[in-house]
């Protein structure tokens, strides 16, 4: 049975798109099966893989109204063994034509529960904010993973998002748990970034933390205009090792 993750932030700029994108391409290339959802409206994690939007036919915005199945909408194979949902800008107003739906916080969740044993895992890339489309990525997931920039509102934003995810659990969800906690645009050079770590390590000591960080990286920076995963774009980078780490990490999560 595929273990669904949402990779969530209500703060943007964390590099939530690129966890996403990059976890995925690395989870396959562990010889994962894994289906990557983009249920944000600006479809970055879509044409990080590579896909022109302009081309799709069929979104995750057409499937959380029901006009088509998540079997209709799924790319196979945009990388070896990773199935992509795509999004477009039309997923915007989802938000508006979703209210008043009956179980609107679970439309994703049933489609899921047809096709997730298919899968090893699933990956879905949430908005950087607390909407419908969020509730529903979260609804639907067994674990919540979060991307943390190295940077001083930091614990900010992860208050508010914990905050969230316990009344996910009180209200929609209550098997969801954190998968944990990913350091984000890691300058060594900056005591920023040192501090940053060692502030959320000691107000968080009961959440998993992974061991992975994820530098700052030009190479991480340039891949999505390419629409690759680093991994594919530049193999041998910091990046594409970190996210190689932090995906062999997630899978060690599964067997504990």
């Amino acid at each position: 049975m595929g273990r669904i993750i949402a990779i969530a932030n209500q703060k943007g700029g964390v590099g939530k798109t690129t966890t996403a994108v990059n976890l995925s391409a690395c989870l396959a290339e562990l010889d994962k099966k894994v289906l990557t959802i983009d249920i944000d409206p600006q479809g970055n994690t879509t044409r990080g893989l590579g896909i022109d939007k302009k081309t799709l036919e069929t979104t995750i915005y057409e499937l959380l109204l029901g006009e088509v199945s998540i079997e209709e909408c799924i790319l196979e194979e945009v990388y070896e063994r990773l199935d992509l949902v795509p999004s477009d800008v039309d997923l915007a107003g989802a938000e508006v034509e979703l209210i008043g739906l009956p179980n609107n916080n679970f439309i994703l969740h049933k489609q899921l529960e047809k096709i997730k044993d298919q899968y090893d895992f699933v990956v879905i890339d949430c908005p950087p904010s607390m909407s419908v489309l969020t509730v529903n990525a979260m609804t639907a997931a067994d674990t919540v993973l979060v991307p943390i920039q190295c940077e001083f509102f930091a614990l900010e934003g992860l208050s508010q998002l914990m905050y969230t995810i316990n009344l996910i659990q009180q209200k929609l969800n209550p098997s969801l748990q954190i998968e944990g906690i990913v350091f984000t645009m890691f300058d060594a050079r900056t005591n920023l970034s040192l501090q940053v770590v060692e502030e959320v390590r000691r107000e968080l000591k009961q959440t998993n933390i992974y061991q992975t960080i994820i530098p700052r990286n030009v190479r991480l920076g340039e891949a999505p205009s390419y629409g690759q995963p680093i991994n594919l774009y530049d193999t041998n980078s910091k990046g594409a090792e970190s996210y190689r780490l932090l995906a062999r990490e997630v899978v060690d999560w599964e067997r504990n």
